[in-house]
Formats: C-alpha cells, sequence, structure tokens
C-alpha cells in the first residue's frame, strides 16, 4: 500500500488542547451523571407483600397458586394461547417455560411492604415486624430460597411519617447486618417522593448507616417510586424526577411508578385509573427521558384488576394483563408490578412471548450488523446496543436460552455484553 498523503489543516495544536481544556469539567459532569447500563440483570417484575402477611413460605406459595391458576384456567399450551392470542408457533415454548418458572422461579423481585399495603400501627407492631422482615429475609438468603432481589418499602419523608419510615429502615438493615451483611440482592423503596430534597435525605441516611456498620461508601442503593405530580413536574416548571436523580447522589436504582397514587394526584376517576392512561404515558416518558444514560432502571406500575373467580372472569383479567405488559414492554419499560399470584402466568407469558416472537430476527440483524453483511435493515451501533440488551433480557428472565442465542448469532454472553455496552464485571 502507498502512504497517505498528507493533508494541510489550518487550526493548530494550541486550538484542540484548549478546547479540551474548556471541556474538561463537562466531560466529567457527562461521565458522572450518564454512566450507561449498569450491566446487572433487571428483574421482569415486583412482587408487593404486606409486612404482616410476609412468611418463610410467602414466595412458595405465590408459585404454587399461580400454577393452581394456570391449571385450573389454561391447563395447557393451545388454551393458555387462545385466551391470550399468543401465535400457535409460540404457544409450547410459552407455556412449558411459565410452568418451570412458577416451579422454580415465580418471585424474581419481593418488596415486603410498610407502607400502603401495611397501614398505620403502633410502634411496637412495626419494630417486631420490621425485625421479622430482616430475619427472614437474611434466612431465605442463606438457605437459598429468596427471590434474586428482595428488600423492603418503608414509609415516606413526608413529616407525619418520616420518623417511622426511618427507624424501620434502620431495624431492618440492622437486623440484616447482625445475621451476616446485606444481600447481594438487597433492594429498598423509597415511596410518595415530592422533592429532590427528600431523596437527599434519603442518600444522607444511607451513608450515615454504611458509616455507622463500617459498609463501604455507596454500598447501599435505592429505588424512587414517582407517584405524585410534583415528582414529575415542579412548581418551577422543571422536571423533578431528573433532579431527584441526581440528588440521589448515585444510589438511585430505579424508577417505579405508582399508578393509582399518581392518578389519584391528576385527579383521574378511579373507573379510568390506569397505566395505559395518558396521564401515566406523560409521567413515564418523562421517567423514562430523564433516566436515560443514567443506569437508573425504569418499571411501570401494576392493575388492580385481580385474576380471581369463574374462568371467563379469570380470562379477562389475564387479557388485560397481558396486554398491558406487552404494551409496556413495547415501550420500554422492561419492569412493573404484580399484585397478585394470578397475575404471574400472565406476567411471565407476556414477557417470554415478546422475547420469543422476535428472537430470530433481532438475531439476524446482530448477525447482519457483527459481520457487516448488510440486509434489509441498515442498523447503527445504538442499535446493536438495543439488538444486545434485548437478547440478554430475554436469557436473564428465562425466555430464552444461551444456547438459543450463541446458536443463532454465534456470539456468547460476554459478546452481546460488550456490544450492549455493559460494563465488564
Amino acid at each position: 500500500m502507498g502512504q497517505h498523503k498528507t493533508v494541510a489543516t489550518s487550526l493548530g495544536r494550541a486550538v484542540r488542547d484548549e478546547i479540551d481544556a474548556s471541556l474538561a469539567e463537562t466531560d466529567a459532569d457527562l461521565a458522572r451523571r450518564y454512566p450507561g447500563d449498569p450491566g446487572t440483570r433487571q428483574p421482569v417484575h415486583t412482587v408487593y407483600v404486606p409486612a404482616d402477611a410476609f412468611t418463610a413460605a410467602t414466595i412458595r406459595s405465590w408459585g404454587g397458586r399461580a400454577l393452581a391458576a394456570l391449571d385450573a384456567h389454561a391447563p395447557d399450551a393451545a388454551s393458555l394461547a387462545a385466551v391470550l392470542g399468543i401465535p400457535d408457533e409460540l404457544a409450547e415454548p410459552v407455556h412449558e417455560r411459565v410452568r418451570a418458572k412458577l416451579e422454580h422461579e415465580p418471585v424474581e423481585d419481593l418488596r415486603i411492604d410498610f407502607e400502603d399495603g401495611y397501614g398505620p400501627r403502633d410502634d411496637a407492631e412495626e419494630d417486631a415486624d420490621a425485625a421479622r422482615a430482616a430475619e427472614l429475609t437474611a434466612a431465605a438468603c442463606q438457605d437459598g430460597t429468596a427471590a434474586p432481589y428482595m428488600g423492603i418499602r418503608m414509609k415516606c419523608m413526608e413529616a407525619a411519617v418520616r420518623d417511622r419510615g426511618i427507624r424501620t429502615l434502620d431495624i431492618f438493615l440492622t437486623g440484616l447486618m447482625d445475621a451476616g451483611g446485606l444481600p447481594a440482592g438487597l433492594v429498598l423503596t423509597l415511596p410518595k417522593v415530592s422533592a429532590p430534597e427528600q431523596v437527599a435525605a434519603m442518600a444522607h441516611l444511607a451513608g450515615e448507616f454504611e458509616k455507622a456498620r463500617g459498609l463501604a461508601a455507596g454500598r447501599i442503593g435505592f429505588e424512587i417510586q414517582i407517584e405524585t405530580a410534583q415528582a414529575v413536574l415542579g412548581a418551577d416548571g422543571t422536571a423533578t424526577v431528573a433532579r431527584m436523580i441526581d440528588a440521589a447522589q448515585g444510589r438511585a436504582t430505579a424508577l417505579h411508578y405508582g399508578t393509582y397514587d399518581y392518578s389519584a394526584a391528576c385527579g383521574i376517576s378511579a373507573a379510568h385509573q390506569s397505566l395505559d392512561h395518558p396521564a401515566a404515558d406523560h409521567a413515564k416518558a418523562v421517567m423514562q427521558t430523564a433516566a436515560a444514560g443514567t443506569g437508573v432502571r425504569l418499571s411501570d406500575g401494576s392493575t388492580n384488576v385481580l385474576p380471581v373467580g369463574p374462568t371467563r372472569q379469570v380470562h379477562d383479567a389475564w387479557r388485560l394483563h397481558h396486554r398491558l405488559v406487552r404494551r409496556s414492554l413495547a415501550r420500554g419499560y422492561y419492569q412493573g408490578w404484580d399484585m397478585h399470584p394470578g397475575h404471574l402466568p400472565s406476567r411471565y407469558a407476556a414477557v417470554y412471548a415478546f422475547y420469543r416472537e422476535g428472537l430470530e430476527r433481532a438475531a439476524s440483524r446482530l448477525v447482519a450488523y457483527t459481520h457487516r453483511t448488510g440486509g434489509d435493515v441498515l442498523d447503527e451501533p445504538a442499535t446493536a446496543r438495543a439488538l444486545s440488551g434485548y437478547l440478554l433480557r430475554g436469557q436473564d428472565c428465562g425466555a430464552v436460552g444461551a444456547g438459543e442465542t450463541a446458536r443463532l448469532t454465534g456470539l456468547t454472553r460476554a459478546d452481546l455484553e460488550a456490544l450492549a455496552g455493559r460494563p465488564k464485571a
């Protein structure tokens, strides 16, 4: 090959150095605020259980009740597919995987609830329940029966319940520490946040606990629950949720949309409160934009229509839930809340069909991208990240196997993680 021809420029090195120096602070700020995907598994749902109702058998019970509902109302692949509109070619693999999931890991993320689902109690009772929650969580983590992610939802930082919420969190974390330390899958949820200062207070509280127990700085993260109008749009017209992420000082792990509190705050009548209401879509669009690139995950809310009663009624509730879950997935909300064991079959059926129906198409596009062979879609690096993320999410939840993905793409999980921009472990 011949030598490259020297090209002429007009600006000296000093100009580039000057610009580098002028943007150094901005570069550092962008890197701090937008570190990208944390590279960890995101659960497909969160199950909330009132603290007084939580027992060592709760997860097993939810799985058993969900399987009983599946056997009673959609005992085979054809019947489940007919109820939910799943394509025939996906019916068997989806039904098979739903059953396996309910048998072996029915709950991916469990929150022991000390807020709305628990209500006001006298201090002695809540103290005892917080201590018991820590004991049961620690025992489950030690014997392998815990959900991959577990923790509590404390009371909020509003003045009326602030002290109670702080005390409950302290008792719970102290109990975990005394039982052997904080589990890797610990998740804490701060509800009804209305101002960045409340998030900053939670971050300060976490830091003080770390210092008191000799933990590494930043070990304790928390989710921010978006269920007040002020959490989305502040009095000054700014997007409060973006300021909340900043106020968390790197501790925010997720934003969770609270369907019914937020709907009520916006004046929506009870009959029309739903996670697909236009007001809900607006809130989640703001949340999604604020969280983009920060490493903070996004979770949709729940439906309060329970799959109980006669088969016709269960099927109606499943169809509604299935539609809402698929809608959330298509909009990039990969997690949601489930309020009843009967929601688990429709949750996993929707999730598994979503990842399996697009598996071959996503794989072929990724192969075309990695081999630079072209195809009928011209994908860019950003789309390759999305395609890789899609395949990784499908693996994480059990919708597809790593072997299937490797066969279709020729890529290992490490290859997919690199393409998705996830940090190396």
